[in-house]
């Protein structure tokens, strides 16, 4: 199912834009390529690593594009972005906002973990700035918000932005990954207490991009469309 849709389907646009004369063909990958976390930030020179089939595909997807940019003249470029937030986000970031607003206390003080992360309106400029600068064809960039934080000062973050308390409170995180293990867990733990950043000054660097709007900024933003229509999500 993922090929069908995030390689056979790209391809597919792609070879249509190009034999309709669109010049470029911005394509959003994932960080996934690249893997799931490592004890350093990964970069574009990494050598890609997916471990799940929704990475496997996207990697896929990249492979394929770049056979069609060789074969068609059709300038790709590639962004792998981490977690994207904002405004109509869903599944776990918005699970993460409605447990704080509820003021549900959560084992988390203890982790001590660098997640990378990026506001929609950062990813938007980005994608943006891709399009126009006459460097990007045939590039791939890793992007992000530039601030990595750790699980628990993410919501403290989070806590603010919808002027609640967090309620955080110790517990190992040792146990938490045992826990996972047991009840076939273990990914959605891993993405609460591992680590996954990455290093996105080759595009500042040859584009001269930068985030235009900080994550305190992004999830201000956030707050805001959760306390007018993200709570009823999901109900």
């Amino acid at each position: 199912a993922f090929r069908q849709v995030n390689v056979a389907g790209t391809e597919r646009l792609a070879r249509m834009a190009a034999t309709n004369g669109v010049k470029r063909f911005v394509y959003i990958s994932s960080v996934k390529v690249n893997g799931e976390g490592c004890e350093k930030p990964f970069t574009e020179h990494d050598v890609p690593a997916p471990e799940d089939p929704y990475g496997v595909s996207k990697l896929e997807a990249e492979q394929v594009l770049h056979h069609i940019a060789e074969d068609t003249g059709l300038e790709v470029v590639i962004l792998r972005p981490p977690l994207v937030y904002g405004p109509e986000v869903k599944a776990n970031f918005l699970s993460l906002f409605k447990m704080v607003d509820r003021g549900i206390p959560l084992p988390l003080a203890s982790i001590n973990n660098h997640r990378s992360l990026i506001y929609l309106g950062n990813f938007v400029d980005a994608i943006t700035t891709c399009i126009n600068h006459p460097k990007a064809a045939g590039q791939t960039y890793l992007v992000s918000d530039g601030e990595d934080v750790s699980t628990p000062e993410l919501i403290r973050r989070v806590a603010a932005a919808l002027g609640r308390p967090a309620r955080l409170f110790p517990f190992p995180p040792a146990l938490m990954r045992f826990a996972g293990k047991l009840f076939g867990k273990s990914d959605a733990v891993e993405r609460l207490v591992g680590s996954l950043t990455i290093d996105s000054s080759k595009i500042r660097r040859e584009l001269g991009w930068k985030p235009p709007f900080s994550m305190e900024q992004g999830l201000k933003e956030t707050g805001e469309w959760f306390g007018k229509e993200g709570k009823r999500l999901g109900r």
